[in-house]
């Protein structure tokens, strides 16, 4: 599958968005890993305690340093602070599409493969309460999708999200998981 998401990933030409002023850029970090012939994903709950996005389902990922010399650097290095994933350990297959947050940031999402497994995961405890290692099978069954709604400057809107356990993505990670998602459907019908 890695190699099949790589090639995927090559041939998908992602959007794109322009910076607009107020709006921060950000990178998260898609970390995929095989375990027992599944493939996994990991998400990360926030705590109470960050300033964006309190107790949310995220990926591992945030704003960009001026030190970061481009937006995967951003997104390895957050993962290397949030929950520990050395550098070497992280190989970057691609990228998926820009997003602008309510919350303001333009987030660039990267999917990329985890070497090993177990790995010994160290979080922050400011920033992370635990994380979800979510099998990406579950993640495309029906039953999982469910609808969130949510008002938006005084409007009801409805979104799909996604059910693992007692937690909830949606939100822009459920958005950028649907891309993923769909991604890789089409890195499967590359080999199939």
């Amino acid at each position: 599958m890695k190699e099949q998401l790589r090639v995927a990933l090559a041939q998908y030409s992602p959007d794109t968005i322009e910076i607009e002023p107020g709006t921060a850029a950000a990178a998260v970090l898609i970390l995929i890993y095989e375990h027992e012939g599944r493939h996994h994903v990991i998400f990360q709950k926030r705590t109470d305690q960050v300033r964006d996005h309190k107790g949310q389902i995220s990926f591992p990922g945030g704003a960009a340093d001026p030190e970061d010399v481009d937006f995967v650097a951003t997104a390895v290095r957050e993962t290397h602070e949030e929950i520990g994933v050395h550098p070497d350990d992280i190989d970057i297959l691609g990228r998926l599409d820009d997003m602008v947050t309510i919350s303001n940031f333009r987030v660039t999402p990267y999917v990329g493969w985890l070497a090993r497994y177990p790995y010994e995961w160290r979080f922050s405890d400011e920033e992370v309460a635990y994380l979800l290692e979510v099998p990406l099978d579950h993640l495309r069954l029906p039953e999982t999708m469910v609808p969130d709604r949510r008002f938006i400057n005084g409007k009801e809107r409805e979104f799909q999200s996604y059910r693992w356990g007692d937690d909830l993505i949606w939100g822009a990670t459920a958005r950028m998981l649907g891309n993923f998602l769909d991604v890789l459907a089409g890195a499967e019908e590359l080999d199939g």
